[in-house]
C-alpha cells in the first residue's frame, strides 16, 4: 500500500506512469517533496544518458582488446574453441553463439562467424577473463601470458583492473535497467572510468572526452532538483 506521504506528495502522472514503488527511492531522496522528487528522477535520466556513451564505448574497445590478444595467442579469430575457459565461459560462448543462429537464420543468412559470436558476447564475459578469484584458472593461463599485453604498463595491478571493471560493469547494468544512479559517488565513477579507458588506449579516451557529458550534467544536479534548471535529455 502507498503511504500517506506517497500518496499526497507524488503528482499523480507519476504514480499512474511510472507506479508509486519507483518513485519511492527518488521520495525519500528528495525529503518527501514530490516536485523535487520528480525533478530528481528526471536528472537520473539525464545522468544515465550521458554514462551510457563512455560506458558504450569502454566495453566495446575492452572486448576488442581482449579479443584481439586471445585470437593473436591462439592464432584463430575462434580463439575460444582452442583457449582453456571455465565451464562458465564455454556456456556463455555457447549461448552467445546459439542466439547469433536464431538470429542469422531469421535472416536467411549462414554461420556465424566469429565476428558476430564476439559482439554478442557480454560485457559480463569479457570482465570474467581478468577474474582473480581463488582458485580461477585464467590468472596463469590467459592474463601471465596474454591478457596483460591489452592493457599499457603501469595501469595497476590485474585485481584493481578486475575490480574497476566489476564496478563499472554493475553501473552499466543499472543504466540499461532504469534504476537508480543518482545516490553514488558519480564523480568517482566517472574517474575509474576513464582511469580504465586510458589503461587501455590513452588517444582514444581523449577522443572519447569530447563527447562526454557527465561533469556538465553532474554540475547541474543542484539546480535541476531545485527546479532552476530544465533535464537536458
Amino acid at each position: 500500500m502507498e503511504s500517506p506521504v506517497m500518496s499526497a506528495d507524488l503528482p499523480d502522472w507519476t504514480r499512474r506512469a511510472f507506479s508509486a514503488p519507483r518513485m519511492r527511492p527518488y521520495l525519500e531522496a528528495a525529503g518527501n517533496d514530490g516536485r523535487e522528487a520528480v525533478a530528481l528522477y528526471w536528472w537520473n535520466v539525464e545522468i544515465s544518458a550521458a554514462f551510457y556513451g563512455p560506458l558504450h564505448c569502454l566495453e566495446i574497445v575492452l572486448r576488442n582488446a581482449l579479443h584481439g590478444q586471445l585470437a593473436a595467442r591462439y592464432g584463430r579469430s575462434d580463439w575460444w574453441a582452442a583457449a582453456p575457459l571455465t565451464e562458465h565461459g564455454v556456456r556463455l560462448v555457447e549461448e552467445a553463439a546459439d542466439k547469433c543462429r536464431r538470429r542469422l537464420g531469421r535472416r536467411g543468412r549462414s554461420g556465424p562467424t566469429a565476428d558476430d559470436v564476439v559482439a554478442e558476447l557480454s560485457f559480463g564475459f569479457w570482465v570474467s577473463l581478468l577474474s582473480n578469484r581463488t582458485g580461477s584458472q585464467y590468472d596463469r593461463l590467459l592474463w601471465v601470458p596474454t591478457l596483460h599485453q591489452a592493457f599499457r604498463p603501469r595501469s595497476g595491478s590485474r585485481a584493481v583492473l578486475h575490480e574497476s571493471l566489476e564496478t563499472m560493469r554493475l553501473l552499466r547494468n543499472r543504466i540499461m535497467h532504469h534504476e537508480p544512479i543518482h545516490h553514488r559517488d558519480l564523480a568517482a565513477d566517472h574517474r575509474r572510468l576513464y582511469q580504465l579507458l586510458n589503461a587501455i588506449d590513452g588517444v582514444v579516451a581523449k577522443e572519447i572526452r569530447v563527447m562526454d557529458r557527465v561533469p556538465f550534467v553532474l554540475a547541474r544536479r543542484d539546480a535541476v532538483r531545485s527546479r532552476q534548471a530544465q533535464p537536458w535529455f
